[in-house]
């Protein structure tokens, strides 16, 4: 999905001429997908003739759009990540001249759903800057959950910020030492025009014409269901 498609706007990625060549570039995220799901078939011709259609979630639109939203910004280079007390210590290394993470106090998130985690954060070397009016979202890259690291969501008006932005997470892998390499997407970039946040809502019971209209759209994805759309139940 491009955001800018039906304009001449851009987003600039900016690095310092002593980084160019040096640090992973960033990437539409199309372009990234995780190696799991390029492997997955859009059927299962196991399933063929069965009560299942076979479709997998490679034909889900919504999990996709989702993945290829934006782009990523990889790792800059490879970290060495020394997790131990089940997160709440750790030790972090780098192939890079400069620091690629750091540290917050555990005063500054007391009380979050990670419990006692280390705060950390991965330092970014990119400028982003938007068109006026585009803010960017940064978070954890979607649908790409990868055992180690979770960053943490954030907005940025990057049409007016001018320099980089770093990118807080908490490590969430296993007591060890862990090797996260150059390249890895490190977090998503989904840019978007800060109006469309001020859209009014009306919350209602829909009306005849909108119910016949659901009716029509649910009945028509029935007989080709998405991962969004099937019923609920496990399978094997």
């Amino acid at each position: 999905m491009n955001l800018f498609q039906r304009s001449n706007s851009k987003i600039r990625f900016l690095c310092a001429p002593e980084d160019d060549g040096v640090i992973a570039p960033p990437v539409p995220a199309k372009n990234y997908l995780p190696d799991w799901f390029r492997r997955l078939p859009a059927v299962d011709e196991a399933k063929l003739g069965t009560t299942d259609t076979g479709l997998t979630i490679k034909r889900c639109l919504p999990f996709l759009d989702a993945m290829s939203t934006g782009w990523i910004i990889p790792l800059p280079a490879t970290v060495r990540l020394d997790v131990r007390d089940a997160g709440a210590l750790v030790d972090a290394g780098w192939d890079f001249d400069r620091p690629l993470v750091s540290f917050h106090g555990s005063h500054q998130v007391k009380g979050n759903p990670w419990g006692k985690r280390a705060a950390c954060k991965f330092h970014n070397f990119w400028t982003i800057v938007t068109p006026p009016g585009w803010s960017c979202l940064f978070l954890n890259p979607l649908n790409r959950p990868n055992g180690l690291f979770e960053v943490l969501a954030g907005v940025v008006d990057t049409d007016t910020y001018r320099a980089p932005v770093h990118f807080p997470f908490f490590p969430v892998a296993k007591d060890g030492l862990h090797v996260i390499e150059k390249g890895s997407p490190m977090v998503q970039v989904i840019p978007f025009r800060r109006d469309m946040v001020e859209l009014q809502a009306e919350i209602r019971v829909e009306q005849s014409d909108e119910a016949a209209d659901r009716k029509t759209v649910t009945r028509s994805t029935q007989a080709s269901p998405g991962w969004y759309r099937t019923e609920a139940r496990a399978t094997r």
